[in-house]
């Protein structure tokens, strides 16, 4: 009698871990399917805002809802190779008119200050071209903070971001530790 109470313990126990486990594990995905997802930096597109094999947290529930606002960073599925993805800057949104002039970028007209931008290019790059374009409804035109090692909205590949590609916004950066900070939108203009 006393070791048929002890296997009833012992398989309520076993019952109680692996209900936990299940409950725990199904939480687990609709979190990381639904609301956040950690994402590991790849490559230099984004310095200096962004260091190769940095991490991050990405906000995704916001993309099922509205389009990112300018000078967010977010992370987006590779037009060409939805297996990719992509994590650049939001320089317009849907409405925009955007253009690239000499390496000056000009959203409704006003020429951004991209402070973001890394700045140290050898003499006579980052003088990239974007002829005044539209930005489609339900779209995005991103760019990379580094010009001249990005592959962004400029490249056919690429172009416009349509809202369906869009896999969230980051929110911060939490390693390494010593580096971690939050990536608020920056969108500043010339007076």
């Amino acid at each position: 009698m006393k070791k048929e109470k002890e296997r009833n313990r012992l398989s309520e126990t076993i019952g109680d871990w692996v209900i936990s486990i299940v409950i725990a594990g199904c939480l687990a995905f609709l979190i990381r399917t639904f609301l956040v997802e950690l994402y590991v930096v790849e490559g230099k597109s984004m310095f200096p805002s962004l260091e190769h094999h940095e991490r991050l947290m990405v906000d995704k529930l916001s993309a099922y809802f509205k389009l990112p606002e300018r000078g967010e960073v977010v992370i987006f599925r590779f037009p060409k190779d939805e297996t990719r993805d992509f994590i650049k800057r939001v320089i317009a949104v849907e409405g925009d008119t955007v253009e690239m002039v000499e390496g000056r970028v000009y959203v409704n007209g006003k020429r951004l200050t991209e402070d973001y931008v890394w700045k140290t290019d050898p003499v006579g790059a980052n003088q990239s071209s974007y002829p005044k374009s539209i930005v489609p409804k339900n779209s995005i035109f991103v760019l990379g903070d580094n010009r001249n090692n990005s592959e962004d909205s400029r490249y056919e590949d690429v172009g416009f971001v349509p809202k369906s590609l869009i896999k969230g916004t980051a929110k911060f950066v939490f390693w390494p530790i010593s580096e971690w900070r939050g990536l608020p939108a920056q969108t500043t203009y010339d007076k």
